[in-house]
């Protein structure tokens, strides 16, 4: 049980970071297989599945809880060096996916593959991947629980899939600084008993709960189907993702605080997130 929950709090930290996928981690642990058959067949052998999943998450939980303040922190204090290490991690897991494709071949499928999810992210980030942001804070309650539901469906969707991040993703669709910002202020609220300030916080995090179960339950199945139907083109569309990925975040990235000693501090960071990425990415 120990080490299923250390085992999920590694998952975790990889969705908080971008760029590092919690799928990448749990095929490097020798886990990902095992946590899809857990998924697609949990009403089948619930008890079985139960005892693998429930410390996973229970991992990926405390890791979400424990690190989120200190990711938003950074983004606010050194947005340039914490992007460019993004970056770098993102582009480190490009080998680990590539060899998913390597001798497979060539052809218009998964060009037009490649093409069609490198154009979608950059196109969401041109769009202002950051619209998000702000209807999370001025879109009427309802509407906001929906958005959020929505949003917590699609991550859990990705987070699934070796070589994709869930954080990734919400930073595209302008929805990670906000999801650090609530978690963090659930914590805040709730170390010093502010039930007014945790109700507001529940509001906007429940339905994203909500949707990242449903996300992980009930697309697992269908993302089992597609890999497995057409792996190559499947993961030439990851590819293409991962490669347009750090061209999105540097373009909604603050670079009003540009100076040489962040540039230095960027290129550094840069290296440790390729390093680090390039480390944790193997099998």
């Amino acid at each position: 049980m120990l080490k299923r929950i250390l085992q999920g709090m590694v998952v975790g930290i990889a969705n908080i970071i971008p760029g590092v996928s919690g799928g990448t981690m749990l095929v490097s642990m020798g886990l990902y297989d095992q946590l899809i058959e857990s998924i697609t067949h949990l009403f089948r052998d619930w008890k079985k599945s139960l005892r693998f999943l429930l410390p996973i998450f229970i991992g990926a939980g405390l890791a979400l809880v424990l690190f989120a303040k200190l990711f938003e922190y950074l983004l606010a204090a050194w947005p340039i060096p914490t992007n460019l290490c993004f970056c770098g991690l993102i582009i480190g897991s490009l080998p680990f996916i590539a060899a998913k494709v390597k001798h497979k071949g060539f052809d218009a499928s998964m060009a037009v593959c490649f093409v069609l999810f490198f154009g979608i992210v950059v196109g969401m980030a041109l769009l202002e991947g950051k619209t998000g942001s702000a209807q999370a804070s001025t879109t009427p309650g309802l509407v906001n629980a929906l958005l959020f539901f929505a949003v917590g469906v699609i991550a859990a969707a990705t987070m699934v899939i070796p070589g994709v991040s869930g954080s990734m993703m919400l930073m595209l669709l302008g929805y990670y600084e906000p999801t650090l910002h609530l978690i963090s202020s659930f914590i805040s609220s709730l170390l010093h008993l502010d039930w007014t300030g945790l109700m507001a916080a529940c509001a906007d995090l429940v339905p994203m709960g909500i949707g990242i179960v449903v996300g992980i339950f009930g697309i697992a199945r269908l993302i089992e189907w597609v890999m497995a139907k057409w792996p190559t083109q499947t993961y030439w569309a990851i590819i293409g993702l991962i490669v347009a990925s750090p061209v999105a975040i540097l373009m909604g990235t603050d670079w009003s605080g540009f100076s040489l000693w962040i540039l230095i501090a960027g290129i550094v960071t840069f290296a440790a997130g390729w390093f680090a990425a390039s480390r944790l990415g193997g099998e």
